[in-house]
């Protein structure tokens, strides 16, 4: 069995993505020489809600100008650039696939948010941050790919500096097996790494993080994923979508994503967490 990271960026990087993200921005008559964070929004937001979700996350975590913000598993950058552009926050994006960091800092530099977001290849268990450097730590469907929960949150409480903030959008199991696959963070069993609500929770409260807000939007992502199913593909082709990144096996994916969420065999929840 390949080793853990290894196995990951077997899963996301599989060379090539910065000639296909260039070429749909050039079909969809962009200018890839002078990109924005709104023309990149369509295609960056790997994860359900898109852009939306992503503003409206920001906003309950009280994001303002000035913050330094971690992005864990910030894929290409999208939602980094995004918080950097809409709320005036430094941030630095960490993700295990060293495909995505370096067609993230392209796209970055191609925004002209260099200044403001910086990409590092890095394993979130073991950061590359001196202690209380940020004040927001971001996670959008990220920990479905982190074995050793427990470790994570305390890296997090490490690098954070008091009163932190932890931004959380995730999948947890439900009370059902996960069967269907692929999905986006795994083609099978093998890179799931789900847990139950309550565990997620304790793992936070064990790292010394204070529970402020708490929804459950599984119903909410059920809605999404149908509207998004329901529009037809574009003659095959993923058009500007996350499938450019994903690969052809993206509606298939998404299709499994819902079928799970119906089934009860995960659910989407948020929450907001002080450290204490």
């Amino acid at each position: 069995m390949p080793k853990y990271e290894d196995a990951v960026n077997a899963v996301y990087g599989d060379g090539g993505l910065a000639t296909r993200i260039l070429l749909a921005l050039e079909h969809a008559g962009i200018d890839v020489d002078n990109l924005s964070v709104d023309t990149l929004t369509p295609l960056e937001e790997l994860h359900i809600g898109g852009r939306k979700h992503t503003l409206r996350m920001a906003e309950l975590a009280g994001l303002a100008a000035g913050m330094r913000v971690i992005d864990i598993g910030c894929g290409i950058g999208g939602p980094a650039r995004a918080l950097a552009h809409h709320f005036g926050c430094k941030v630095s994006g960490v993700d295990l696939t060293r495909e995505f960091c370096e067609v993230g800092r392209m796209l970055t530099e191609r925004t002209g948010l260099d200044e403001m977001v910086e990409i590092h290849h890095a394993d979130a268990v073991d950061l590359p941050f001196e202690n209380d450097t940020f004040d927001v730590a971001w996670f959008q469907h990220t920990i479905t790919n982190v074995p050793d929960k427990e470790r994570l949150f305390h890296e997090i409480a490490r690098i954070l500096r008091a009163p932190g903030k932890v931004a959380l959008y995730e999948i947890v199991s439900g009370t059902e097996p996960v069967v269907h696959f692929p999905v986006p963070w795994t083609r099978d069993r093998g890179l799931s790494f789900l847990v139950e609500e309550a565990e997620l929770l304790g793992h936070l409260d064990s790292a010394g993080f204070v529970r402020e807000a708490w929804e459950d939007l599984t119903g909410e992502s059920i809605e999404y994923l149908t509207r998004v199913l329901s529009k037809p593909g574009r003659n095959g082709s993923p058009g500007l979508s996350p499938g450019v990144i994903l690969g052809p096996e993206y509606r298939l994916m998404m299709t499994n994503v819902l079928k799970n969420l119906e089934e009860d065999r995960m659910r989407v929840v948020q929450g907001i967490f002080t450290l204490d």
